[in-house]
């Protein structure tokens, strides 16, 4: 199964491309993953490890974005579907993991027990490469960052898991 091959080893990739990141200091650095396609950035310092998103046990009456809770590591986390969370899919049932997703789980420090799972990884990102765009007028949740454009002209969102580990809404998984 040279698929399974190629994803272990693109994970190991990151895995030490992130963890190189943490070890030389730098302005900005980003884990660069999408979500119902869009681009968003978790701050190297909040992210923790990386994970497949596979035997997430589901709970039951939670919220929609609740996904379920996953052993990881030998520690119990809440695993939230950042897409749905974020409103980016339309859905009012609860989703399961889908093919190819990720879990991020929050840094210890943040205290929070919790993954984000994301659609797809899209590598280490860096404020030199980057240009960031003018703040947006329209009201915004107070864990979005500012928005950044890379080389190629796409947009990525700032995401700031600290802010959002605190949101009320996050930490409120029971329905």
């Amino acid at each position: 199964m040279p698929s399974k091959d190629a994803l272990r080893e693109l994970q190991l990739r990151l895995a030490n491309r992130l963890q190189a990141a943490r070890e030389r200091p730098r302005e900005s650095g980003w884990l660069a993953v999408e979500c119902a396609q869009l681009g968003l950035l978790l701050p190297l310092a909040q992210a923790g490890e990386i994970h497949a998103a596979r035997q997430v046990a589901p709970v039951p009456h939670a919220k929609p974005w609740m996904v379920g809770v996953a052993n990881l590591r030998g520690q119990l986390n809440a695993v939230v579907d950042l897409g749905q969370f974020l409103h980016l899919r339309n859905s009012a049932t609860p989703t399961a993991p889908r093919t190819g997703a990720q879990l991020v789980m929050l840094n210890p420090s943040l205290r929070v027990n919790a993954a984000i799972m994301v659609d797809r990884l899209a590598g280490l990102r860096d404020s030199e490469q980057l240009e960031r765009l003018a703040p947006a007028s329209e009201a915004r949740p107070g864990f979005a960052g500012p928005s950044w454009r890379d080389p190629q002209g796409r947009v990525w969102q700032e995401l700031d898991l600290a802010a959002l580990a605190q949101d009320p809404q996050f930490l409120d998984v029971a329905a």
